[in-house]
């Protein structure tokens, strides 16, 4: 399980990229597809932070596993929305790196973590 401090700096770094996803869905299109496509970003991003919030409640291990298994699919299909946004143009790549950047850095955080805590509860 994460230690407090990296606990304490992931809910707020997780937060943080809901927050900037929240500014980018207001800034997006109000076309059918970039309004479609936000949602799904939208959600998908925001129950990152909600989810990670619930990992470090868990109260065994096979819990907190299970949590962490349900943050890195979330990060996951995240990272999928940011890139469809910009494959399709819909956002212009320059506005996105910066965000994929940090979705793809939390999605290597959660998935490693997910690893070694799924190691732990075999043993």
């Amino acid at each position: 399980m994460p230690g407090t401090f990296q606990e304490d700096e992931l809910k707020e770094r997780t937060k943080q990229f809901a927050i900037r996803v929240v500014k980018l869905f207001r800034a997006l299109p109000k076309t059918g597809e970039g309004q479609v496509l936000g949602r799904q970003l939208l959600r998908s991003a925001t129950s990152v932070a909600a989810n990670y919030r619930a990992v470090c409640r868990a109260r065994s291990r096979a819990e907190f596993v299970a949590r962490l298994g349900v943050v890195v699919e979330e990060i996951d299909e995240t990272v999928f929305w940011l890139e469809v946004l910009m494959e399709t143009e819909v956002v212009k790549k320059a506005r996105m790196e910066n965000l994929l950047k940090e979705a793809n850095e939390l999605l290597k955080i959660f998935a490693a973590s997910q690893h070694t805590a799924k190691i732990g509860l075999a043993h």
